[in-house]
């Protein structure tokens, strides 16, 4: 998360992952109780399916050595560069592998469709023939989008109903979080990883900020520590509000997890979360998710300690954060996106 470190160096211990592994969860549908005593409860199975996704073709695939003419050469050198290649199928991009695994759990799902893929490109609708014919080289059921001739995307993101927003522009990107979207800008592509899963999709989230509001991180930024722990300790019983990620985009991501469980009792979907905080300041954060009746795989409290490694032991697929440099650390090995954030500026400390 990007929450300053909620830990005293010399008092921080080795971390330990815990399961959030909730009894209810099962592969009768997604219709769950619903939770609505506060206002700071998510109504888990409430929200219609499938999850749309948008993502820029940028963020999709490879496109750095065009991208660099655009910028250098303009953009017909880029359009012609881009003509000259049409019949070339695009490399994989930093979104590819999760969007991959995320659009492979409709071939289990039967008739519903658990999740839906919409290009949204700055390209003009001209350069959408390439954008396609590399999906469909890829065998990536995404089959819809909008290409805008350079206009901002995020109005045609809000248009689509997207859930997750994933792009490289930061300006759209912020556009997009601001009218309430979940939304990321992707690092750089990660270097290929073996693949512990092939029928698995495994998301890894921050905690405040990104999953649970800024509420608690702003009191650590401006009150430290002392009174922060004493503030989480004596909420403890009281569920955090939902962050970026925390609203209707988690909502169906627990709604797929359970539609999605193998015959050993585990799901296709893999939750984890990797926070800065740690005791006492990880009950309120187990107790928030046990009143959202959202079922979290793991949970890594890590204190002062780099996320990267842990990252890189979950196997996730790709990362969530609002501190840039946990993004860049991650994205050395898998794919990364930063939330934006109000209270994060690129250069505070911690976690």
């Amino acid at each position: 998360m990007s929450t300053p470190s909620k830990a005293k160096d010399k008092a921080t211990r080795s971390p330990k992952a815990t399961a959030f592994s909730n009894a209810s969860v099962n592969g009768e549908g997604a219709t769950t109780r619903q939770l609505m005593t506060t206002q700071n409860e998510i109504p888990i199975g409430t929200t219609d399916l499938p999850l749309i996704v948008g993502v820029s073709t940028r963020a999709l695939f490879s496109l750095e050595e065009e991208h660099d003419v655009f910028v250098h050469e303009g953009e017909d050198a880029y359009c012609a560069l881009q003509h000259d290649r049409e019949a070339i199928p695009l490399g994989q991009g930093c979104a590819f592998e999760p969007i991959k695994r995320l659009l492979a759990l409709n071939s289990r799902s039967g008739d519903h469709q658990l999740v839906e893929v919409v290009l949204l490109s700055r390209n003009p609708p001209d350069l959408a023939l390439r954008a396609f014919r590399s999906c469909e080289h890829y065998k990536l059921p995404i089959v819809s989008g909008s290409f805008t001739s350079g206009r901002p995307v995020a109005p045609f993101a809000a248009a689509w109903g997207v859930d997750l927003f994933l792009s490289n522009d930061e300006d759209d990107v912020r556009s997009a979080s601001a009218a309430g979207m979940a939304a990321a800008r992707l690092g750089p592509v990660p270097p290929p990883a073996e693949a512990a899963s092939h029928d698995e999709v495994h998301f890894a989230l921050d905690g405040d900020a990104v999953l649970f509001s800024a509420e608690s991180e702003r009191l650590f930024r401006e009150h430290g520590l002392e009174i922060f722990e004493r503030h989480e300790r004596s909420n403890a019983q009281v569920p955090m509000a939902p962050g970026p990620l925390g609203g209707a985009f988690l909502q169906k991501l627990i709604q797929i997890r359970r539609l999605c469980v193998k015959s050993d009792g585990t799901s296709r979907v893999r939750l984890t979360i990797v926070t800065a905080r740690n005791a006492p300041a990880h009950e309120r954060v187990i107790r928030t998710l046990r009143r959202w009746d959202a079922p979290f795989d793991e949970a890594h409290f890590v204190g002062h300690r780099a996320k990267a490694r842990f990252l890189a032991a979950t196997g996730a697929h790709i990362f969530f954060d609002d501190r840039e440099a946990n993004v860049n650390d991650a994205s050395r090995l898998i794919s990364a996106g930063l939330v934006p954030c109000a209270l994060t500026s690129r250069d505070h400390e911690g976690a």
